[in-house]
């Protein structure tokens, strides 16, 4: 299915896990892909699987730390011109530290926040005259189930994502009447490069018991990030043009 053959997009996170799943997904079905990460050996990665998939002639990939102002300026302005426009930007990128509230240090705060909250306002912002002119664009934000559930050791991620939902809100009200919708994509028990070495990420004394009520219902295991990619494509195409302003949370039923 070739949904997304006229779709210029812009995909954050894209040398791993959930955003290189949906960089492919969406190049399959057809879309020109701008793929950023601060991770440019990963970058390299996920060119070389559109390589082995025939897709990479539609494949531009770009170094950028969604953290740094004028980094995102750069890399936006090179998507847009190199696209010829913008019809969606999918904001994937992110990371998890986790770590005992009271022990958690301001440095760890504002990094979490620096890169996932503020990150996804800086690309958004960049990236907002282009989206608007196309007259249909789209803003895809990733949020998490920890914004709305209890995560343990997970204040500054949780809050970060918190952020993400609402932000995404008000962009949804705001640009409305000119035609841009923006929708939060909430994972959770999705196998990614961070569930992955969840381990390495919460502190060492950790009680896993807490973690439980955070599997997933249905399946056996974590389903892969390509459960997360197939949603996204739905959104930026035609089958997504009634959905704005909500969630989508993709956790195999882990918080009913």
């Amino acid at each position: 299915m070739m949904r997304l053959a006229d779709r210029r997009v812009l995909i954050t996170g894209a040398g791993s896990g959930i955003g290189r799943a949906t960089a492919l997904r969406l190049l399959a079905e057809g879309a020109r892909v701008v793929a950023g990460d601060i991770a440019e050996d990963g970058l390299k990665e996920t060119a070389a699987l559109a390589a082995e998939a025939g897709t990479a002639d539609r494949l531009t990939v770009t170094p950028v730390d969604i953290a740094d102002e004028a980094a995102v300026g750069t890399a936006v302005a090179a998507a847009v011109t190199g696209l010829g426009g913008l019809d969606a930007l999918v904001n994937t990128a992110g990371m998890l530290r986790g770590a005992h509230t009271h022990e958690c240090s301001l440095e760890l705060w504002n990094r979490v926040i620096g890169v996932n909250l503020t990150g996804t306002f800086l690309m958004t912002r960049a990236a907002l005259p282009a989206l608007l002119e196309s007259g249909r664009g789209v803003v895809v934000n990733f949020s998490s189930t920890s914004a709305f559930f209890a995560h343990p050791f997970m204040a500054a991620y949780s809050a970060s994502k918190g952020g993400i939902a609402s932000f995404t809100h008000s962009l949804a009200l705001e640009y409305s009447k000119q035609g841009l919708r923006a929708v939060n994509i909430v994972p959770g028990g999705i196998s990614s490069g961070i569930t992955d070495n969840i381990a390495d990420l919460v502190p060492a004394d950790v009680d896993w018991n807490l973690f439980l009520k955070l599997s997933p219902a249905i399946g056996d295991g974590m389903p892969g990030p390509e459960n997360v990619a197939g949603v996204v494509a739905m959104l930026v195409s035609d089958d997504g043009a009634f959905v704005t302003g909500t969630e989508i949370r993709v956790d195999g039923g882990a918080h009913q």
